[in-house]
């Protein structure tokens, strides 16, 4: 016999999800950092007028940070609940699945700094 998980509507898998964002915002301190970069990078790009594309990025590079920390959240959960002992091998999976986040965090700050850094340059000239 064959049993079948049983599947939820549009509204509840959105719902899901929104539940995930409010715990990653409110257990993971990281989540708090990006976010409360990300409102700074918002105000930085309506304050210099940053183009479309400008934003476009922003949004692609804010949104990949964000994905990554959830995924690196769940990734630790995971290996906690299947591993709660110590473990050498465990600890390296974690570690990896940060240094992924560390990886794009880097590459939007290097983002960040060529759309920002000509517009501050100018400011100040």
């Amino acid at each position: 016999m064959i049993m079948r998980k049983k599947k939820h509507g549009i509204l509840s898998s959105f719902g899901f999800a929104l539940k995930g964002c409010c715990t990653l915002l409110q257990s993971e301190r990281n989540v708090k950092i990006h976010v409360l970069a990300l409102l700074s990078v918002i105000l930085l790009g309506i304050f210099f007028r940053i183009s479309r594309i400008e934003w476009a990025i922003v949004a692609l590079c804010s949104g990949s940070v964000l994905a990554a920390e959830a995924i690196n959240t769940a990734i630790e959960e995971m290996v906690d609940l299947l591993h709660p002992a110590r473990s050498e091998k465990a600890g390296r999976i974690k570690d990896v699945a940060a240094a992924a986040v560390l990886i794009l965090a880097v590459a939007s700050l290097l983002c960040g700094l060529l759309i920002f850094l000509p517009k501050v340059w100018l400011e100040f000239q």
